[in-house]
């Protein structure tokens, strides 16, 4: 399956690609990938380090003809979103991604793609390898963990680098030149519930809801466009249906930066009530299909009695102040910036909730371009959960990427752009958590840019790469290295 994407065009990049798909490095778990790099830069016989936290650094003297351009550093991350279907069998701590070529798009089989960033790493490793692309020098630094926590960035120490430019290969729209983007914070809620006996099987039923076939997404660059949640549209049912039902357990969602598509809970009806229930199910059931007829067409809801009974349920005045905390706390766009057109400023996501066994955990991602804004979204979550006691938190904060709209590596490839395509870039902020802000405290003075191929579904079973636009994107990566100013 992996191998017609081996042919694909160009050539240099798919076959690392597809190498490097064939290690599994799922965020916290790169040993593998960490080792395959560090032998990979080996091989090529350059200079090759591993820092203290597990970032691969491998460096590359400049072609004949470029030693006197500016220094560069080419940067993507090694780590990749683990999601799959349900329904899909799959390891990804042992397992490589099965690929195949669908029309332009490049697609996994009930998985993430890993484009995310893979596609940038096959870009750098297809430079160090090759014999006849001109450049500066480069230092090439693949990072750790960014998709769940960025502590591969936070932890590289000011001084091992010597690059003046940045080259970030993780924006995933071609026509799209990145100079900012948001910094984030986790937010988690945590709760131990009180809990009675559930009613017998004499005296009620018990029924399973299941809420899937969300699209899912990145949570911030997908946040915008208003996709269903699966988590708050689980919290509409349970609302619903509180004075009726008692909650056994809950569960939605796995990935704080990814929008959660499926949310399954346990309910116990008592038996009189259950026409009520079923009824009050379908009426807000049907809301939600018309709400998100457009964007959510392949939404399910199932509502199904089930023989295996939970031992306890809520206490009725708990499970009220859950269901009120949820819907009351935020999720989706919280405010669009005033400045840049179009960009969201800050967001929050309601990633993962989780009901069982006398505790309850919620856990969110909150992003901003704006420090303060940021703080207040937080504080908005935290207010909210602590009314209903929980006990909150925030950690694994990082900061934005400020936008430098008279960056010099900007004016060269807005001008380097319009020249290979006949039209102005999309030079913008994004909302979502680049490396740049954060490797910009330890180097202040690095001008940065973000640019890659256009991919799609990022962080969802959905994700595909465009083969047409990863050759687009190829053409530029190549005529910006020719085109570094002198240093």
């Amino acid at each position: 399956m992996n191998e017609a994407i081996r042919d694909l065009e160009p050539k240099e990049v798919w076959n690392k690609f597809a190498d490097l798909n064939a290690v599994p490095r799922p965020s916290k778990k790169e040993e593998r990938v960490i080792a395959f790099m560090k032998e990979f830069g080996k091989n090529l016989d350059l200079d090759t380090k591993v820092d203290e936290v597990g970032n691969v650094i491998i460096s590359k003297p400049a072609t004949k003809g470029f030693e006197d351009r500016t220094p560069i550093v080419m940067q993507s991350h090694l780590d990749m979103v683990h999601q799959k279907n349900n329904d899909t069998t799959f390891d990804f701590d042992t397992q490589g991604i099965e690929m195949y070529v669908d029309g332009d798009w490049v697609r996994a089989k009930g998985t993430t793609l890993g484009a995310d960033n893979g596609l940038g790493v096959a870009t750098i490793m297809a430079i160090l390898e090759s014999k006849t692309i001109e450049h500066p020098a480069i230092e090439a630094l693949f990072t750790i963990d960014e998709e769940t926590g960025m502590t591969g960035a936070m932890g590289l120490k000011g001084g091992l680098l010597k690059g003046k430019i940045l080259l970030n290969l993780d924006t995933e729209e071609d026509d799209e030149i990145g100079v900012g983007c948001a910094g984030g914070v986790d937010v988690t809620a945590k709760k131990n519930y009180a809990q009675m006996d559930a009613p017998d099987k004499y005296d009620a039923n018990v029924y399973r809801i299941a809420l899937k076939g969300l699209q899912g997404g990145h949570s911030g660059m997908d946040i915008i466009k208003g996709l269903g949640n699966a988590n708050k549209l689980m919290n509409r049912l349970l609302f619903a249906t509180k004075d009726i039902m008692h909650l056994a357990s809950l569960k939605g969602g796995s990935l704080r930066n990814a929008i959660p598509r499926e949310s399954e809970a346990v309910v116990v009806v008592p038996i009189g009530q259950e026409n009520a229930y079923i009824s009050e199910i379908k009426k807000i059931s049907g809301e939600l299909f018309n709400e998100f007829i457009s964007l959510e067409p392949d939404m399910e809801i199932i509502n199904e009695k089930i023989e295996e009974r939970p031992l306890k349920v809520l206490k009725q005045d708990e499970q009220l102040k859950f269901l009120k905390a949820m819907y009351a706390a935020h999720n989706g766009v919280f405010r669009m910036s005033p400045s840049i057109e179009d960009l969201v400023e800050t967001s929050n996501n309601i990633a993962k909730v989780t009901v069982a066994n006398g505790t309850m955990i919620v856990e969110c991602l909150t992003r901003s371009s704006v420090e303060s804004s940021k703080e207040n979204m937080a504080l908005t979550l935290q207010s909210v959960f602590e009314l209903g006691g929980f006990t909150v938190s925030f950690a694994g904060e990082y900061p934005g990427w400020e936008p430098k709209m008279d960056s010099p590596i900007l004016k060269v490839m807005r001008s380097l752009y319009v020249e290979l395509n006949d039209e102005e870039p999309h030079v913008a902020a994004c909302h979502a958590g680049l490396e740049c802000g954060i490797l910009g405290q330890n180097y202040p003075n690095m001008d940065m840019i973000s640019f890659g191929p256009t991919i799609k579904g990022a962080h969802s079973p959905d994700e595909r790469a465009s083969i047409s636009s990863t050759q687009k994107y190829w053409n530029f990566v190549l005529e910006t290295l020719k085109n570094i100013p002198e240093n």
